[in-house]
């Protein structure tokens, strides 16, 4: 029997039921166990993102199974409850499944979601990509979003063993075929009451349900954000012959075959710069000096802080010194940059266009992360890549 009937299950929604149920019993441990597990090594890296790429595959694969149930459900007549005249126990049962229902789709929705705007992640395995439509990379997006799978995965989790405790009841203590009429093969109930009269007061219980865990959740300070790194070094001003306006000082690295790029918010460039060449050939020079604590890079931004990495908290800033020579049409800074306590020589090609007393700049590099001792417990580039590119651009106006 694939279709349902009044008093039983057809086969097609038991499958939906146990696919469900062996995928969720899947699903949850191994987001538990993936997130409980170091990341101190290559080995433990990779190992770590394959146990999230499974986590975030089975939640995916949740969400469409789950879609596809509630389709199908929606075709078909709703076996009559055995016991219509116990109100209360319907009436909570009646929640419990409204929230399982909705569950199953934020749960693995809102994850998706937080997967989509985060820059460095442990990739879904499937062919069509890892970005969703509407969805921008962003790190306050992501962080509502895992906020929310947060919350949501706790309803799920509460409404899953309150199912499973009301199906023992029925089994082990009112002896009835609630359990036996979901498993495989058909079991006869014969004629059941009528089904009570519909009421809302299920749906309304469980979005209120919903709105007590989001009210907790906040509660808790779920949605504040806290990036843990160390404080923020306030950056003393710089005279400079050219005052930057605005501008952006980006970094990409490659992190188990994905790009992952960020940028530092606070930095200063103390800049002196004059068309003509001096009689040695250079046009100027620049110091730059950067609040690494500043840094942003997506998901694996406190990593990237830590001690296997930048080593903020010892290390704070970093700094490139460097004459500005012409390169043909264009200029290259040619000088040393200084990351945890390590120099090493660094050109940067850039191009400069003028309008007036206002010049904008654009320039890029590579470096690579070893030769800083950067990541040594990483050596390994499969897992965290050696090029670290440089992206920097600005606009800055000539002071008088």
């Amino acid at each position: 029997m694939l279709k349902n009937t009044t008093t039983n299950y057809g086969s097609v929604t038991k499958a939906f039921h146990w696919i469900t149920a062996i995928l969720i019993v899947l699903m949850i441990p191994l987001g538990i166990y993936a997130n409980g597990l170091a990341y101190d090594t290559s080995e433990a890296l990779a190992f770590k993102a394959q146990m999230f790429s499974l986590h975030k595959t089975v939640g995916v694969l949740i969400f469409f199974v789950a879609l596809a149930r509630i389709l199908w459900a929606l075709t078909q007549p709703k076996p009559a409850p055995l016991h219509p005249d116990r109100k209360v126990e319907h009436l909570l049962a009646q929640t419990v499944h409204w929230l399982l229902y909705a569950s199953l789709m934020v749960v693995p929705l809102t994850g998706w979601i937080h997967h989509a705007a985060t820059t460095g992640f442990a990739p879904i395995w499937w062919p069509f990509g890892q970005s969703l439509p509407l969805v921008p990379k962003d790190d306050s997006v992501a962080h509502v979003f895992a906020s929310l799978h947060i919350i949501f995965e706790r309803v799920l989790a509460a409404s899953l063993l309150l199912h499973i405790a009301g199906a023992l009841k029925h089994h082990f203590f009112d002896r009835d075929v609630t359990l036996k009429r979901m498993l495989p093969g058909q079991t006869e109930t014969g004629a059941l009451p009528p089904h009570p009269r519909k009421s809302r007061l299920p749906l309304v219980m469980a979005v209120g349900t919903y709105g007590v865990a989001l009210a907790i959740g906040a509660g808790l300070g779920l949605f504040d954000r806290h990036d843990g790194s160390s404080v923020i070094p306030a950056l003393a001003t710089v005279e400079t012959g050219w005052q930057v306006d605005e501008g952006t000082l980006a970094i990409t690295i490659k992190q188990l075959g994905s790009d992952v790029t960020g940028s530092f918010t606070d930095w200063t460039a103390a800049i002196t710069f004059d068309e003509t060449p001096d009689a040695t050939g250079k046009h100027g020079a620049v110091e730059v000096t950067i609040s690494i604590p500043s840094l942003t890079l997506g998901s694996v931004t406190q990593q990237a802080l830590g001690g296997d990495f930048f080593n903020s908290e010892i290390y704070p800033t970093a700094n490139f010194t460097a004459d500005i020579l012409a390169d043909g049409e264009n200029y290259i800074a040619d000088g040393i940059l200084k990351v945890r306590g390590t120099s090493q020589p660094l050109v940067m090609p850039f191009s400069l266009t003028f309008d007036g007393d206002r010049a904008e700049m654009t320039g890029n590099a590579t470096v690579n992360r070893t030769k800083f001792n950067i990541g040594e417990a990483y050596p390994d580039k499969t897992s965290v890549g050696f090029t670290v590119g440089i992206d920097v651009s600005l606009s800055a106006t000539r002071q008088e």
